[in-house]
């Protein structure tokens, strides 16, 4: 082999090297950015991907509902299934099965899909429907949702006794047949 030849070789060959380094730190970085563009999805935003779709949600002190996703809003969502929905803040949840590997962005909800829990209660009000509405410490209230406030909402039991419910402290109202 001539001299000319052994410089191809050595040219091809680090060539080689070179184009495999950077294959190899061209798919760390696509993997980093996976990584980190993976961080932004929202909970809301899997949800979303997921309307229509038959769900498994754990609840403190609720337990385990199974239902259809019918809506999902600003931090809370709307769990339809054996004649009973139940609206339940994202906050107050602990697990969710049956969700889509895909993710619909923030950008591509429609209005209506940005309305928060105060808009889902404000329904629930309007339509006199009886509930039992369930808290974070374990208790549940059989009540109506009579007025939404800014952080909180305004319930009556049966007796027509008002109380108080902050949404920090609920985990889910569970709106009943008639």
């Amino acid at each position: 082999m001539s001299w000319e030849h052994e410089l191809f070789a050595l040219f091809d060959d680090l060539e080689g090297q070179a184009s495999a380094a950077w294959e190899e730190e061209r798919e760390a970085e696509l993997a980093d950015r996976a990584r980190s563009e993976y961080a932004a999805i929202t909970l809301a935003s899997r949800l979303m991907a997921s309307r229509g779709a038959s769900v498994v949600v754990d609840l403190p002190h609720v337990g385990r509902l199974e239902g259809r996703l019918a809506r999902v809003g600003e931090g809370w969502f709307l769990l339809s299934g054996r004649g009973q929905d139940w609206v339940v803040p994202l906050r107050a949840v602990a697990g969710v099965r049956g969700v889509s590997e895909r993710s619909v962005p923030d950008v591509a909800w429609s209005p209506v899909d940005r309305l928060g829990l105060r808009s889902a209660l404000r329904r629930i009000a309007d339509a006199g429907d009886r509930c039992l509405v369930h808290l974070l410490d374990g208790a549940r209230h059989e009540a109506y949702v009579v007025r939404v406030g800014a952080d909180f909402a305004e319930c009556r039991d049966a007796a027509g006794a008002a109380f108080l419910v902050p949404y920090d402290a609920l985990v889910a109202v569970q709106r009943r047949d008639a």
